[in-house]
């Protein structure tokens, strides 16, 4: 497995540091999120998935802990928006340049406005996929966050 991707491109040409853990990726596990915590030994909070959706019709990033769910009406009012709704797997996909389970938020074939669950904030690190399957990249919340450009916001139940 490459450790090279455009995820991690994309973080070192904004200076940020991180390093990288690969793990055994179940592609038959119901929560992708789950799996890959377990799998690396980390609580779930601290290992975040990252989820394309659409606000009134427009493609946005969402980057929440594994273990909790979004809220699609905190999610619309994040983006000043009326309506939110997941995007299908598909459409992620062609949105982003990488295929689920190894979709990230940076390095996205078309970087688009992203939200960071606020309380992710508060972990001294957090993991974040690095844009394959089975690849995780460690780093510091807010350097994360400020990479994305991101909006901080309470997303989830």
């Amino acid at each position: 497995m490459s450790r090279t991707t455009r995820a991690t491109q994309a973080l070192q040409k904004a200076g940020v540091a991180f390093t990288t853990i690969t793990y055994d990726y179940d592609p038959n596990a119901d929560r992708i999120g789950l799996q890959a915590a377990e799998a690396i030994g980390e609580e779930p909070r601290r290992v975040l998935k990252t989820l394309m959706a659409e606000v009134d019709g427009k493609p946005v990033c969402v980057v929440v802990p594994s273990d909790r769910e979004v809220l699609m009406k905190k999610l619309a009012a994040a983006f000043g928006g009326k309506s939110a709704n997941m995007m299908k797997p598909a459409d992620a996909e062609r949105a982003t340049g990488y295929h689920v389970g190894g979709i990230s938020p940076f390095g996205q074939k078309k970087q688009v406005p992203t939200a960071i669950e606020v309380t992710a904030l508060d972990e001294p690190y957090v993991f974040i996929n690095g844009g394959q399957r089975g690849l995780q990249v460690r780093l510091d919340p807010k350097a994360a966050r400020d990479a994305l450009k991101a909006i901080a916001a309470p997303l989830v139940t």
